[in-house]
């Protein structure tokens, strides 16, 4: 038990889709029906949290940050904001390029389709009422983006009132879907990508999909590296220094960050880095761990690139149009991702099934796909916030004035409880 225990998330993942491709084949259908059975009342009850995760993570981030909205601060949330819907729109147009030929319309049925591989689940969990009499209606207690609107609500309405009682129920509240997240989805995601790996297996879909999302995590690793190229290009011409010195002053950070897998374990790091490259101390301090929280690039890289593979290969609709209000709104959601693995994912799950139209195989596909580059979005995320302090360092002159200072303690205060381990 020890051993197993020991075993990363990682690990859990690729040993799922390993088995689940094997087992495919050859697993009887009564079996196979406790599985989809699994992934039916999981996927039920994903569908009936993510809302609340989007409540309890978005409100007291927008509150968080709120507190003090002094001219700074406000400045660098808007570039962290800025650099992280441009890697989406990065990763957009390079996706459509390099996918659409290859992946258009092959390789797995779309959402809402029933499955050819003849696993039938006993019992369903769905959000509305059905004909079936084997289906468990568990609608969500509030719709996504009526969870969303009301977390920015709920957050701006705190900045102007102050009220501490329940901005630390808010507090208290994230708590608990964090813990959610971390003791409950985390833990089961296994079994569910295995349920998936294994419809998709006994439909003979499991090695196309595998060969097509192998080149995508190829092509996203490379987007990661120009994301941090195009960072330290434009922090680097600000600065009168050469970006690709900077770029290399932060491989402490960002290799550190392949093996936490966490923004907040690589805090220390990041402002020993970046304090290499010229940074005041006080701009690193306040910079670094604001960054931390609301900046996450290579995880917008991520979601972006593998949500339009899985959009092409299901036939889904990748037009500009359509896909410019979830890189927005993401961006939103990726400032109040959770710390853990597989917290951003499972905090834009909601965005994914509501604007993009996924469905239980769909974010399945996401989640294995997003743990398996983890640690190298988190590794993009923390390397840009040194960009960014240098973009930062240029525009203060290098030092806070004593009011800023004092914000930048509050904010710090407030980041507390979102940057704990």
């Amino acid at each position: 038990m020890t051993f197993l225990k020991k075993i990363p998330l990682l690990g859990w993942i690729v040993l799922a889709i390993i088995l689940g491709i094997l087992a495919g084949p050859v697993m009887p259908a009564w079996l196979g029906g406790v599985f989809m059975t699994y992934n039916s009342v999981f996927s039920g009850f994903l569908g009936f949290v993510v809302p609340l995760i989007i409540l309890g993570l978005v409100a007291p981030a927008v509150a968080e940050l709120g507190k003090g909205a002094g001219k700074w601060l406000g400045i660098t949330a808007a570039i962290a904001y800025g650099s992280t819907i441009l890697a989406g729109l990065l990763a957009y147009f390079a996706s459509r390029w390099l996918f659409t030929a290859s992946m258009s319309g092959a390789g797995m049925q779309s959402a809402g389709e029933e499955s050819s591989s003849g696993f039938t689940p006993y019992l369903s969990v769905v959000a509305s009422a059905g004909d079936s009499a084997t289906e468990i209606v568990l609608p969500p207690a509030i719709g996504v983006m009526s969870a969303l609107v009301l977390a920015f609500v709920i957050g701006i309405g705190l900045t102007s009132f102050h009220s501490k009682v329940l901005f630390r129920g808010l507090v208290e509240f994230r708590t608990i879907i964090e813990a959610v997240i971390r003791r409950i989805i985390v833990p089961a995601l296994p079994l569910f990508i295995f349920g998936i790996f294994l419809d998709l297996s006994a439909s003979g879909s499991a090695m196309t999909v595998v060969s097509k999302f192998l080149f995508v995590a190829l092509v996203s690793f490379a987007l990661t590296l120009v994301v941090l190229l195009l960072q330290y290009t434009v922090a680097g011409t600000l600065n009168g220094i050469n970006p690709f010195k900077a770029l290399w002053t932060m491989r402490d950070a960002y290799f550190t960050a392949l093996g936490t897998s966490s923004s907040a374990a690589t805090i220390p790091v990041t402002l020993e880095s970046t304090k290499k490259n010229g940074v005041s101390n006080s701009v690193a301090g306040f910079v670094v761990p604001l960054c931390a929280t609301i900046h996450l690039s290579g995880s917008m890289v991520k979601i972006t690139t593998f949500s339009i593979a899985v959009l092409l290969l299901t036939g889904g609709d990748v037009s500009f149009g359509a896909y410019l209000p979830f890189i927005l709104m993401l961006g939103v959601m990726m400032i109040a991702a959770p710390g853990v693995p597989g917290g951003a994912i499972a905090a834009a799950a909601g965005l994914l099934g509501q604007m993009l139209g996924f469905g239980e195989m769909e974010v399945g596909l996401m989640f294995a796909a997003y743990i398996a580059l983890d640690s190298f979005g988190t590794a993009t995320n923390v390397t840009g916030d040194g960009a960014i302090a240098l973009i930062m360092d240029k525009l203060t002159g290098g030092k806070l004035s004593v009011l800023d200072k004092e914000e930048a303690a509050e904010v710090a205060e407030s980041l507390e409880p979102a940057l704990a381990p």
